[in-house]
């Protein structure tokens, strides 16, 4: 059973830092694309950065230079390094596994969310 479990969500005040890490089991890790989305209240959820099993990666234009994405393939744990964080980075994170190259659309496997919140 696939299984994505994250942790190190928090309140920081912006310019703060964060980072979040995300525990797979339950799968062949490396051979997915391994994804960071955010919801914001009201809002439809948006791709934050992504990571093939290659290790090239992409990030959104609003966190590109202040996010940075990365994996363990020995620990199966992926991270989302989120630095100069500002209010508007302030949602409920979700770590996404994707077993067709990154399309995320279908067979997508979600964890349950850590939120984020940042104050001015």
């Amino acid at each position: 059973q696939v299984q994505l479990v994250e942790s190190g969500g928090g309140s920081v005040q912006s310019g703060g830092s964060l980072r979040l890490s995300c525990a797979a089991s339950g799968y062949t890790y490396s051979s997915y694309c391994m994804g960071w989305f955010r919801q914001a209240p009201g809002k439809e959820r948006e791709g934050v950065a992504s990571i093939d099993s290659d290790g090239s990666t992409s990030y959104a234009d609003s966190v590109k230079g202040r996010f940075t994405i990365s994996q363990d393939n020995a620990k199966n744990t992926l991270y989302l390094q989120m630095n100069s964080l500002k209010p508007e980075d302030t949602a409920m994170y979700y770590c996404a596994a994707d077993p067709h190259g990154g399309s995320w659309v279908a067979d997508v496997d979600w964890g349950q969310g850590t939120q984020v919140t940042v104050s001015s």
